[in-house]
């Protein structure tokens, strides 16, 4: 995969996004729009052929286009729109929203200590959102910090409704019955065992598991493998929020105690039931003034208000600028095919964010891991390795082995070594 290539003959690729088990999301323009900036998922037909109960191309092009057409009926301004889909070669693609912010996952590690007004804020919001998919017959199966975007206006929007289960008779599931499909972490225990009654509750499960983790900023269960930790949320507790965030209002606590209970029995009906449990805690408009940018707090305390101002781009990429300036400055020179002005930015902007912010700050590591991507992606493969050899010295430390970014930060540093030691991955791009 190349930048450049053009996709259903109107859909050209400029950088990549992110990867996953499925393929990969790919920053595009709409050549057909006048350049719209659009993100495309590419999914790879053999990867996607070991999921379903038939390996035939044009059954899986038949349940992948099903599933497309139920997730695009949805409209929620904390869902993704989706504006396309279809098959370009031996791939699957799909055509989305391209969205501006960062991702939960980041959003978490860049703020220390996280307010618990923010973990509210982006929980109520999720609930909206998933409301909106249940009602459709839809269950997400792969809820996590990855899969939520919080935007410059402090909104949260869910991502990649790639691997879940419509439930509506007519239509066919992608993931065959009881394939292991989703992020062992926030699985509910229901999923995990391969039942059959994966239903709306399981994605109310891992919304427990994100609050847990944005409160108390950790996981309730942590085992370097999935089987432990199956074990674990089937026949253990929690430690408990009150002991780990006792400066958190009284009804935190209990309310993701029931989220996290094993009986989705047990857990709230549905997502308006944990959205009302969480309203008497959210800000009300005009209560006090919103916070900087991605502040999750701001759809509620000034509803409908312009979205904040970027910051003014100055010459160079010093130290101090704003990560989501620096990142804004990668995106168009992608876009506009600049490679080697890229790498040079990220050259420059991460010894100067080491310095200023230190090695394991969430800052550089977030210039790393886009560094890395960028060589990785464009054959740099001996400038690339270093930066994934440090970004997995820190991330196996922290999540393990075997967690979706250290697998996927394994397999790309195992394709730079397997380039690097034939003939023509030698010669330096």
């Amino acid at each position: 995969m190349r930048p450049g290539r053009l996709i259903a003959g109107r859909y050209e690729l400029s950088e990549p996004l992110g990867k996953g088990g499925m393929g990969q999301v790919w920053g595009a323009h709409d050549t057909g729009l006048g350049g719209r900036p659009v993100a495309v998922k590419l999914a790879h037909s053999e990867r996607m052929a070991s999921l379903v109960r038939s390996a035939d191309p044009e059954e899986l092009r038949r349940r992948f286009a099903r599933e497309c057409q139920v997730t695009a009926q949805l409209d929620h301004p904390g869902l993704v729109t989706v504006y396309d889909a279809g098959q370009d070669g031996e791939e699957l693609y799909l055509v989305m929203q391209r969205l501006d912010g960062s991702d939960l996952a980041d959003h978490l590690a860049e703020h220390e200590p996280y307010p618990w007004q923010w973990a509210v804020a982006v929980a109520a919001q999720l609930c909206s959102a998933l409301a909106a998919v249940h009602a459709v017959g839809i269950v997400h199966r792969d809820l996590k910090p990855g899969n939520v975007m919080v935007r410059p206006d402090g909104r949260v929007v869910i991502l990649d409704l790639g691997i879940a289960s419509v439930g509506a008779p007519d239509v066919t599931r992608l993931t065959r019955t009881g394939a292991l499909v989703g992020t062992p972490v926030y699985m509910a225990p229901e999923q995990a065992t391969g039942g059959s009654a994966v239903g709306p509750a399981a994605d109310l499960y891992a919304l427990g598991v994100v609050l847990y983790e944005l409160l108390a900023r950790r996981t309730p269960f942590e085992a370097p493998e999935a089987a432990g930790l199956l074990y674990k949320k089937l026949h253990e507790e929690p430690d408990a929020l009150e002991l780990l965030c006792p400066h958190v209002p009284a009804p935190l606590p209990g309310l993701v105690s029931r989220l996290l209970d094993r009986d989705p029995a047990r857990r709230p009906a549905d997502a308006h039931e944990v959205h009302a449990a969480l309203a008497p805690l959210l800000p009300r408009p005009g209560e006090r003034a919103p916070g900087p940018p991605l502040d999750p707090t701001r759809p509620f305390l000034a509803p409908a208000a312009p979205w904040p101002p970027r910051r003014p781009t100055g010459p160079g990429p010093g130290p101090e600028r704003d990560l989501n300036t620096v990142l804004e400055d990668i995106r168009r020179l992608l876009g506009a095919g600049r490679y080697a002005e890229v790498a040079a930015l990220l050259g420059r902007a991460l010894p100067a964010a080491v310095t200023t912010y230190g090695e394991g700050s969430p800052i550089v590591r977030t210039l790393r891991k886009q560094y890395a991507t960028v060589l990785v992606d464009t054959g740099r493969y001996a400038q690339a390795l270093p930066e994934l050899s440090a970004l997995l010295r820190d991330l196996i430390g922290e999540r393990g082995m075997h967690d979706p970014a250290v697998a996927q930060l394994l397999q790309d540093e195992a394709h730079c070594r397997h380039q690097l030691a034939s003939p023509a991955g030698r010669t330096p791009y």
